[in-house]
């Protein structure tokens, strides 16, 4: 197991309910997320990788959503997990824009 997951993991097994691991799960997303540093981009690379990471979180958190879509508490989870698709949402626009910029020179 990679040591950067394991806290996460230590965390999601002291979750008292299935909904609070699945919150426990959702805000570690969340966390890698805020090291995201949006202005950081100025290479193709970095526009790659910035959006390679906000597309495997998105996928991340459509998991936890499926894997816990029978639970009683699932609004929280819901609440949570809609709440980091819309920032993921809002950073792909504004990555777009870095993009879209025609003063904003991307090089490899």
């Amino acid at each position: 197991m990679f040591s950067a997951f394991s806290s996460i993991d230590y965390h999601s097994i002291r979750a008292k309910t299935p909904a609070e691991t699945a919150v426990k799960r959702l805000n570690g997303i969340g966390e890698v997320l805020s090291g995201l540093d949006i202005s950081a981009i100025h290479t193709q690379h970095d526009m790659a990788r910035a959006l390679w990471t906000l597309d495997t979180a998105d996928k991340c958190i459509r998991m936890i959503l499926t894997e816990f879509r029978t639970e009683r508490a699932k609004d929280q989870v819901v609440r949570e997990a809609k709440r980091l698709i819309d920032l993921i949402a809002l950073a792909r626009d504004e990555i777009s824009g870095y993009r879209d910029d025609s003063t904003f020179n991307l090089t490899a």
